[in-house]
């Protein structure tokens, strides 16, 4: 249920920063603010090309003089405004969410972030310092935690449902890049994804397997201890890691792996997991992002349906349509636009969040994330285990 209006009496009004035409991100991103009513987008910096970004903005329906053409100029044009942006959205390349993150902050402004937060984990900490000290909300956007039954999964293992965890396997296969791609071509690269000063240290690791990595620890509510993996490129001629392979320990010392690709020839999209614990399994498939499946001990396997019978509490409220529609990626979206709203509204009202909101991705799983990349390639390039272990 959409309380925003009724307790904080208005919708948040949000700008945004990126994802102006072209972008895939740009328009899930506003989509999911404005699915649940939470949101009016008032503001926005659609380009870094000053001229683009007004036009841009015209397009999507900001009125003329906010459609800006820098974000320092948002920041300081909304600020003197009675009716100024309670929040930000970014949704830039990686190279510049950590700096946009620090502007927002300076600006007093709530944040909702697309990942990775960094391109290197002393910029993500340091970033995680200052949002805690300001005491402001920061949504890391690993989208695929707000599908409904990942929700039940992760509850079903913090009851206890499948015992102790024992074993997790998580992967990833993306078909996309399985030839070179035009946007790899020249010098430097056309498609800002395969110029490592703007992406980050690793394609693979910083484009999707952050969401593995992440979806691992939230399902099981364990950090990776350790781990050992090879990161490189399969495509002959590609120059940008297009490939890993990962063994992992959780923290409670549970093995794991990991596969991730973006040069899988054929394949769709390919996120999922299962994870094994001492009296059951849990099996999940964004393909089919509507069952989960939870295998017994010493009893048939049960399927959970989104909206159906025995599910928790943390499930029910991440469901948007009723039993029989099909729900998706926009939609799980949605579900962390909704949960940021919940704690925007909270902070500003000075109460209590609904504890079903607490399972929103924050800036400390933003530097995990960036600990973890950091670990796959010194391990990767030297060899042998890396210690995945941080303190925030």
């Amino acid at each position: 249920m959409n309380t925003t209006i009724t307790r904080f009496g208005r919708r948040l009004r949000l700008g945004v920063i990126g994802g102006g035409p072209g972008s895939f991100i740009g328009p899930v991103h506003r989509a999911a603010a404005r699915l649940e009513d939470h949101y009016e987008i008032v503001a926005g910096v659609l380009s870094s090309n000053a001229e683009r970004s007004r036009r841009y903005g015209r397009d999507i329906g900001l009125v003329e003089d906010r459609a800006y053409g820098s974000a320092a100029g948002m920041f300081a044009a909304e600020a003197k405004r009675g009716d100024g942006i309670d929040a930000v959205a970014i949704m830039t390349p990686n190279d510049s969410h950590c700096a946009l993150s620090h502007a927002a902050l300076d600006a007093g402004l709530d944040i909702i972030c697309d990942k990775p937060l960094a391109t290197n984990l002393k910029d993500a900490i340091a970033l995680a310092r200052r949002v805690k000290g300001a005491g402001l909300v920061f949504c890391q956007t690993f989208n695929y935690t707000g599908f409904p039954m990942v929700r039940q999964a992760r509850a079903m293992v913090r009851d206890g449902d499948i015992g102790e965890i024992r074993m997790v396997q998580v992967e990833y296969v993306q078909g996309h890049a399985a030839t070179i791609m035009d946007g790899e071509r020249g010098d430097p690269p056309k498609d800002w994804h395969f110029r490592p000063e703007m992406v980050g240290p690793s394609l693979i690791l910083g484009d999707i397997g952050s969401h593995a990595h992440h979806m691992a620890t939230f399902v099981t509510g364990q950090p990776f201890g350790k781990l050992m993996a090879d990161v490189g490129a399969v495509v002959p001629g590609r120059k940008a890691d297009d490939n890993a392979a990962i063994l992992f320990r959780l923290e409670n010392g549970a093995p794991g792996t990991m596969w991730v690709t973006q040069a899988g020839a054929g394949a769709v999209h390919g996120l999922k997991f299962r994870v094994f614990g001492a009296t059951g399994g849990l099996e999940w498939h964004q393909e089919e992002p509507n069952q989960l499946r939870h295998s017994r001990l010493g009893a048939p396997a049960l399927t959970f349906e989104r909206h159906g019978p025995g599910l928790k509490p943390e499930a029910l409220r991440a469901g948007r349509v009723g039993i029989g529609h099909p729900e998706g990626y926009q939609e799980a979206f949605a579900v962390l636009y909704a949960d940021a709203a919940e704690a925007i509204v909270a902070r500003r009202l000075g109460i209590n969040r609904d504890h079903l909101t607490l399972d929103m991705p924050t800036v400390e799983d933003g530097v995990r994330t960036m600990k973890f990349i950091e670990a796959a390639l010194e391990s990767s390039g030297k060899g042998g285990w890396a210690d995945c272990r941080i303190e925030i």
